[in-house]
């Protein structure tokens, strides 16, 4: 397979500062003030590909549940 079409990434650092913080998939969705869904952090969790502004709205969902600033470099290797 083409590396360029690569779109599963592996399991990101999301899930151990979601962890961290007991945080559910649906903390994080009902944390959102912006339009996230479940589906949307799941895809995150496990390393789909996401576009930089979805990546944009899990970061600041994350910030607002866990009451924590982190940056995309913290949440996301890619």
């Amino acid at each position: 397979m083409n590396p360029e079409l690569e779109r599963n990434l592996g399991e990101q650092p999301l899930v151990a500062l979601m962890t961290e913080h007991d945080l559910k998939t649906g903390d994080v969705a009902k944390a959102s003030t912006e339009f996230i869904t479940r589906k949307m952090i799941t895809r995150a969790r496990k390393g789909r590909w996401l576009t930089p502004h979805v990546k944009s709205k899990i970061l600041r969902a994350l910030n607002t549940a866990a009451e924590k600033e982190y940056a995309l470099t913290d949440l996301f290797t890619y």
